[in-house]
């Protein structure tokens, strides 16, 4: 195999960069994230070309330190919410900080999970903390965290062109994950996302977004 290849690049006006940068600020702050989910059913191809998507993401080294686990097995997920909803509940009664619960209350959550079950999939992100070769050999991966992070980036925009809601979710500890998807060792819970449609008239948090002035410094 050649250690370089000619990159294909598709060289565009400046007035249709602009225009391209419109459209999908356009579209990527219609995004939200739902906790209403239809149950719906949503084509595997479907969910397969999202998780393909989400390989395309840039990782240390090129080591792509991540599984994605898809799950539509009713009693799976169940199992799932019941698991979740037992270390929620101890987060919203004692493991969560006055100010956190503070801080939620905008939202309206609890420890009562409906949609990890209603939901036609959950994906859940594990990131691995290190490789394991066909030989039983254990190789180091790099910048983890920040790799796997890009990469549930990239699903979460997937999912959103694909004109699918999701939620990230994250119940804490999520071991339970593992163990429940019998994993191997070298891999850890990172996020837990269900994905489908929106409920019929599905509500959503009256948020504002940050302003670019907000988020950006300019030199």
């Amino acid at each position: 195999m050649e250690e370089y290849i000619p990159y294909k690049h598709e060289k565009l006006s400046e007035e249709e960069i602009i225009e391209l940068s419109r459209k999908n600020l356009d579209k990527i702050f219609k995004r939200r994230s739902l906790r209403e989910f239809s149950d719906q059913a949503v084509p595997k191809e479907v969910i397969e070309n999202i998780i393909k998507a989400a390989g395309a993401a840039p990782s240390g080294a090129n080591k792509q330190p991540w599984m994605f686990c898809a799950v539509t097995d009713p009693e799976m997920k169940k199992k799932i919410r019941v698991a979740a909803e037992k270390e929620e509940y101890e987060g919203y009664h004692g493991r969560m900080s006055e100010e956190w619960l503070e801080d939620l209350k905008p939202f309206g959550t609890d420890w009562n999970k409906p949609f990890l079950e209603k939901a036609p999939w959950l994906i859940i992100v594990f990131k691995q903390v290190y490789e394991i070769d066909e030989m039983g050999v254990r190789h180091n991966n790099y910048y983890v965290n920040e790799s796997v992070g890009l990469a549930c980036g990239f699903l979460l925009q997937a999912i959103h062109e694909a004109g699918l809601v999701a939620l990230t979710h994250t119940p804490s500890p999520m071991n339970f994950l593992a163990q429940e998807l019998d994993r191997p060792a070298n891999e850890r819970p990172f996020l837990l996302i269900p994905v489908g449609y929106p409920e019929k008239d599905a509500l959503v948090p009256n948020i504002e977004r940050k302003t670019l002035r907000q988020i950006s410094q300019w030199y």
